[in-house]
């Protein structure tokens, strides 16, 4: 079988909404990053992917199988949903064993596997503790443990570091990362930062349809020559935003360290940044809507 997910001209309707239009894609071994807003559409396609959503048209094959065998999907297919809950009221260990059951392993398959997947999630110590009193970072990598407990061959997580505090977020990447060693990881979220620190192919989702597909790189170097820093003035600062994309800024005292993307230079005192994954977003995101850039009658 093919190791590879294969998306053509997938459109998604919900009545009369169209969710996803004409997505093409191709998503192939290790970590691949789903990039987009909120309401951008990723989920209703990972849920297409995962069989929780018969496709309306197109075609979509999970590792050479027609995702209308949804059956022989779920299969090599692991998933961590957005809303992820698991039986609070039993333990980790017990949680585990269940699901385990529900996936067809033997008793001796699960004795085996468990405590190794819990040992790599880092909660094999706290394996005798009731599901509702882990730690929202805990519970994600609980769903982690559960979503390759039968080995899949893709694994598909969708916005797995919402609201997790930075050491768990950082913890939750280097997981992903290591589980991509051996198979198809489909990352989607809207948080540059977990797609630029883990993933070298992306795919950026807009309104159902994608806008972008190729290289971390490629999209950096969109970038590139556009990205100014400045530090001006307080009053300054609502003219800049207007003409300007700003993507960040430091208070410091009655001036502003802004960041901010333009064309070209707009003023002398401004100084050239090298590009990051959050400027290029920015930049394409922009892009889609309008003009990019300051205006040529700024300062």
């Amino acid at each position: 079988m093919s190791a590879t997910i294969e998306i053509r001209n997938l459109n998604q309707f919900y009545g009369k909404k169209q969710a996803l239009k004409d997505v093409n894609l191709t998503i192939e071994k290790g970590m691949f990053g789903l990039l987009g807003r909120n309401g951008a559409g990723k989920t209703t396609l990972m849920k297409v992917l995962v069989t929780l959503l018969p496709k309306s048209e197109g075609k979509v094959a999970v590792c050479g199988r027609s995702v209308e065998k949804a059956q022989e999907v779920r299969r090599i297919t692991g998933y961590l949903p957005q809303e992820f809950s698991m039986y609070p009221n039993m333990t980790v260990y017990e949680a585990m064993d269940y699901l385990g059951v529900l996936s067809g392993l033997s008793r001796l398959q699960r004795r085996q596997r468990i405590p190794q997947l819990l040992e790599r999630v880092n909660l094999q110590e706290d394996r005798r503790k009731k599901v509702k009193t882990l730690s929202g970072g805990m519970k994600r990598r609980l769903g982690i443990a559960q979503a390759i407990l039968h080995d899949p061959e893709v694994l598909i997580v969708d916005e797995p570091t919402a609201g997790l505090d930075p050491e768990e977020r950082v913890r939750f990447r280097n997981l992903l990362c290591e589980t991509a060693e051996e198979r198809i990881v489909i990352l989607s979220t809207h948080i540059v930062g977990d797609i630029e620190a883990t993933c070298e192919n992306i795919a950026v989702l807009d309104r159902g349809e994608i806008i972008y597909k190729g290289t971390v790189p490629e999209l950096i170097s969109m970038a590139e020559g556009r990205v100014f820093q400045a530090e001006i003035s307080k009053s300054e600062l609502e003219e800049l935003k207007r003409r300007c994309i700003v993507t960040s800024m430091l208070t410091l005292g009655n001036n502003v360290m802004v960041r901010f993307l333009a064309e070209e230079r707009p003023f002398a005192s401004a100084k050239s940044c090298e590009a990051g994954v959050e400027d290029a977003y920015m930049y394409l995101m922009h892009e889609r809507g309008g003009e990019t850039g300051c205006s040529d009658s700024y300062l």
